[in-house]
């Protein structure tokens, strides 16, 4: 029989899309535009985030036409969910690159394939969460109140941004038991040193980079299943906004710290969206609704920040 396109489900063809357009991407990005390793600039940034944002957004439009507004709608409330929480890892990034002076021009290949390691890890938590949410509905109560936790911890530290990289487990187990050369040798993680197979340091810090994000992903993608329960949504509305946190790093690596109310604003959204888990049983929040609210913290934490850094600079003497 000849192959039909019609006969395809929309389920389907959002999928296939899906992988065409990330496979793609990503072939240019690394094969293409990053094939040399170098320092990314300004312009660079902000072209590839403008980039990215449209393909998320634009991705968000073909799931409106194909799979309707209801889907539609929470593809871009989860998209705009994850994107504001991948603000804070920008930070985290910053002092982890620090701490192991990592040279710029490796690493945008760093972050290339700390993304790519973080999307797998994201497919098996949702896929796990659906399958739980699925069978237990209990477990929407203790996401919630996962979500409330993470906002409360979140709101204790939102003048802080301290974190010592040496103290992570995994880190620690890696040292031990795997030899690794004393400095970085290029943009290889691994290399063979008098005969011998050993790792770089660059692959220490790949290390760091995937469990810190396991750590994320516990605080995001929660919040996602509190817009929807459908794997699809949640899981391309996480990888849009992951694939363009390295662009973003670039772009707002220097500014980040200056946006004093981001994690208070942070914490505001988590403990909307654990509130909404916990009340989804009484209460239903239109998505338009939703994306209202997520919109309104992010813009107020913005405009807060900005407003607090004028105000230091009148203070300031000249």
């Amino acid at each position: 029989m000849p192959f039909d396109p019609s006969n395809l489900s929309p389920e389907l063809v959002t999928w296939l899309v899906f992988g065409v357009v990330i496979a793609v991407m990503l072939a240019l990005d690394l094969f293409v535009f990053h094939r040399d390793a170098h320092e990314v600039s300004m312009r660079e940034a902000g072209i590839w985030s403008a980039v990215w944002v449209g393909l998320g957004l634009g991705f968000g439009a073909f799931v409106f036409a194909v799979r309707g507004p209801a889907a539609g709608g929470e593809y871009l409330a989860g998209y705009a969910i994850e994107k504001t929480l991948s603000i804070d890892n920008v930070f985290v990034f910053t002092v982890l690159f620090a701490a192991f002076a990592v040279p710029a021009r490796y690493q945008h290949r760093l972050l290339f394939w700390g993304v790519i390691g973080a999307i797998v890890f994201r497919a098996i938590f949702i896929a796990l969460g659906a399958t739980l949410l699925e069978a237990f509905h209990i477990t929407i109560y203790l996401l919630g109140a996962l979500l409330l936790f993470t906002a409360w911890r979140m709101w204790r530290s939102r003048t802080s941004h301290a974190m010592d990289p040496s103290s992570n487990p995994v880190l620690r187990l890696f040292k031990r038991f795997v030899p690794t050369t004393p400095d970085y040798r290029g943009a290889a993680f691994l290399v063979r040193d008098g005969g011998r197979l050993m790792a770089t340091p660059l692959l220490a810090v790949l290390l760091v980079v995937e469990t810190t994000d396991v750590l994320f992903a516990i605080d995001s993608i929660p919040a996602v299943f509190a817009v929807t329960s459908d794997p699809f949504i949640v899981f391309t509305s996480n990888a849009f906004a992951i694939l363009g946190l390295r662009a973003l790093y670039f772009l707002l690596a220097g500014l980040v710290a200056r946006f004093v109310y981001l994690k208070a604003g942070l914490a505001a959204l988590l403990a909307f969206a654990g509130a909404k888990m916990l009340l989804s049983d009484v209460v239903t929040i239109p998505i338009p609704l939703t994306l209202a609210i997520i919109v309104g913290i992010l813009g107020v934490a913005i405009l807060a920040s900005i407003r607090a850094g004028a105000a230091e600079k009148v203070a300031s003497p000249a």
